[in-house]
């Protein structure tokens, strides 16, 4: 049964799937909720919360499931020369971001202050709220914050693009290795080498990562229905890990202006940018991103989420998709389901029925 795997049975969740986590606000807890009871893996994005917020949301996710959930932090939380900005840097960004501010009738943020979350005590909450996985991007957290995991009974899910990104995460004692190729949409969590030197497809990808690991592998990218999950676990994976997917749904904390964007023809096209945050992820393309990219406008993170935040913010309120962010993955159009429950149902009977199909002889 495919439904069986390594990770299945070291999570405890019938099927191999996992709802990608979402930073930004864009996670809640009614999706986490939603694909746990129907026998997934719910994960939420907590890289933005603070220690207290954390805490709060794992009580009200174990409010409406029993089952096995995520969280999500970032490893690395500030880009060299991130930290902040002297007055002179402050002016110069400012300068440059003034005409879309204007355009919204916005003012421009202060200058950066308490801009760099803080990881040390985001994980400490973590571990205390005892999530059945502890999955993290950019980086491999300490060897005491992994052994304290163990010791909590929390499994660890660490991100790599590349193959030595996986054989670097399973040398550090990460129990499972997310192989996310660069077709997923959000950000590109590498972190050996830059982002753009680590844009390895999801089809060679996952079986390069197989080979070089032993621990279970979930594959990542570009997955939009039940053809996509069947074809990665063929390849090796012991389990998927689906965003625009289930970032599309009524349950998660996107806009409806988002998902109709995913579910429109504009999702056809997509690009890697660090136009919104300074780090690269992908998005659907606009006016913004065109423009940013034109010049090569990027602070180093998390300085220019800085001032793009409130600027995303009062572009969706004016009604101006061309200045906010849309983040999607290049499976978008294979997308056909707007609640979580009926995702799930067409991967798990969709993979089903592929693998009971009868060979010809």
């Amino acid at each position: 049964m495919w439904q069986k795997t390594r990770f299945t049975e070291a999570v405890g969740i019938q099927y191999p799937i996992i709802q990608g986590p979402f930073g930004g606000g864009f996670s809640s807890t009614e999706l986490v909720a939603a694909v746990s009871n129907a026998g997934g893996l719910g994960s939420f994005g907590a890289h933005n919360l603070s220690a207290d917020e954390i805490l709060s949301v794992t009580q009200q996710i174990r409010a409406t499931t029993d089952k096995p959930f995520a969280l999500n932090l970032w490893v690395s939380v500030v880009d060299e020369g991130g930290e902040g900005l002297d007055e002179a840097g402050y002016q110069s960004a400012v300068e440059f971001f003034q005409p879309y501010y204007d355009e919204l009738g916005m003012q421009a943020p202060g200058m950066p202050k308490d801009h760099v979350e803080q990881y040390e005590a985001q994980v400490e909450a973590l571990i205390a709220a005892r999530p059945a996985v502890f999955s993290f991007v950019f980086g491999i957290p300490s060897a005491e914050v992994l052994a304290r995991c163990r010791i909590a009974g929390i499994k660890t899910l660490g991100a790599a693009t590349t193959v030595a990104e996986a054989k670097a995460l399973e040398a550090a004692g990460v129990d499972m290795v997310l192989a996310t190729g660069f077709e997923a949409g959000g950000h590109r969590p590498s972190f050996i080498k830059r982002a753009e030197e680590s844009l390895v497809g999801t089809l060679p990808l996952v079986p390069q990562v197989r080979d070089a690991v032993g621990i279970p592998v979930v594959a990542a990218g570009g997955m939009g229905d039940a053809r996509g999950v069947a074809a990665a676990l063929t390849l090796g994976a012991d389990a998927v890990q689906l965003g625009t997917a289930f970032l599309a749904c009524a349950e998660s904390n996107t806009t409806d202006q988002h998902r109709d964007l995913i579910f429109d023809t504009a999702a056809d096209e997509t690009v890697l940018s660090r136009a919104y945050t300074g780090r690269l992820a992908r998005f659907l393309p606009n006016r913004f991103v065109a423009d940013v990219e034109r010049v090569k406008a990027f602070l180093p993170f998390p300085l220019q989420a800085w001032f793009t935040t409130p600027l995303k913010k009062a572009a969706l309120k004016a009604g101006k998709p061309e200045l906010a962010s849309f983040y999607a993955g290049q499976g978008a159009p294979l997308l056909k389901y707007r609640r979580a429950a009926d995702v799930m149902g067409a991967l798990t009977d969709g993979v089903t029925q592929i693998f009971n199909k009868p060979t010809n002889t």
